[in-house]
């Protein structure tokens, strides 16, 4: 399992942590992950994500994890969240037809 936001697509990064003598070693910043269950509105039912924490802020600011995905350039989806953005747009698309 990748240490990757599914939704942000925030993943690891890299710096330094510095002595105080300035001597510098590699690190690793983690994202702050946490496995969640979200309702979909569209979908009517929960839909478990690997998120940030700070993604789980937006999705709540936002309105709810349809509006975030639908905005959400495909490339940092996952395809999990992917292929619940495409579930999503399908079933708005048939709801004013119907």
């Amino acid at each position: 399992m990748s240490r990757r936001c599914e939704i942000t697509g925030v993943g690891p990064m890299v710096g330094h942590n510095v002595s105080h003598s300035n001597i510098k070693t590699k690190r690793r910043f983690m994202p702050n992950l946490t496995k969640v269950t979200v309702l979909s509105d569209a979908l009517g039912q929960n839909v478990t994500l690997r998120v940030t924490n700070a993604a789980l802020r937006t999705v709540d600011a936002k309105g709810g994890l349809d509006a975030v995905l639908l905005k959400a350039r495909d490339e940092v989806l996952s395809p999990r969240a992917l292929k619940i953005k495409r579930q999503i747009k399908a079933k708005l698309a048939e709801q004013p037809a119907a």
